[in-house]
């Protein structure tokens, strides 16, 4: 399904997404003729792609920002983005067997960097980002593996990768387990008992609170104890 982006979203859903998969952006309006022709075709083109490509669509009336961020002079407009930068683009209403093989185009194939990821090993991560060092899967691969590390160089490199680049929940979660190190081993046991002990300090002591925050990251949003001590958190600091 397409993305209706707005001047508030688009940084979200357009710059940062393109960062893991390329991104169409489809620039029309209610009242273009030729913007309801093209919009269902790059719908079903798009669609094929089974989520290797996705669509975002803006309305450039109540979306003016966005519009004036590509120099929009005519619609409708398309414009592929890749890795926060626009790869290519077209302007008017193109055929169907046109707009097929334009979307074609932007699909990834399987780069060096593909491979040396999907390897997962430490050398082979680390290679990837030597190849490409704003590649967000890599970087945060390759933090994954330090985070995991008993070495607390290991672990600050891990973070000083994750700063690099745009903080996504996944990044995040990786910083948490990279800051915690040994006290992350606390999730499967002791907890409770480590978030009680903190909680009174959380105001007054900023480690003590990142600390809480990060074993509670490390939980994850679907530990029914979560929302319960993030409710408790937010008890102590307001």
């Amino acid at each position: 399904m397409p993305i209706d982006v707005t001047d508030a979203t688009f940084e979200a859903e357009i710059l940062e997404r393109s960062a893991q998969v390329p991104v169409v952006v489809d620039l029309w309006a209610q009242w273009c003729g030729p913007c309801r022709t093209l919009g269902p075709i790059l719908e079903k083109v798009v669609a094929e792609t089974a989520g290797k490509v996705e669509l975002a669509k803006v309305d450039v009336d109540t979306n003016p920002r966005v519009a004036a961020t590509f120099q929009v002079q005519s619609i409708p407009a398309v414009f592929a983005l890749s890795q926060r930068k626009v790869v290519d683009r077209f302007v008017g209403a193109l055929p169907e067997p046109a707009v097929r093989e334009w979307v074609a185009s932007l699909v990834p194939g399987d780069s060096e960097v593909d491979r040396l990821v999907a390897a997962g090993d430490l050398a082979s991560l680390r290679r990837a980002v030597e190849l490409e060092p704003g590649n967000e899967r890599a970087v945060v691969a390759l933090a994954g593996v330090l985070a995991g590390s008993d070495a607390r160089a290991d672990r600050e490199e891990a973070l000083a990768l994750l700063a690099r680049i745009p903080e996504t929940p996944e990044s995040r979660h990786v910083a948490a387990q990279a800051r915690l190190g040994d006290e992350a081993a606390l999730v499967a046991d002791g907890v409770e008992t480590k978030l009680d002990s903190l909680l009174p300090r959380v105001k007054a002591a900023e480690q003590a609170r990142q600390e809480f925050l990060d074993l509670l990251e490390v939980l994850g949003p679907d530990d029914p104890r979560t929302p319960r001590y993030r409710k408790a958190l937010t008890a102590r600091l307001f």
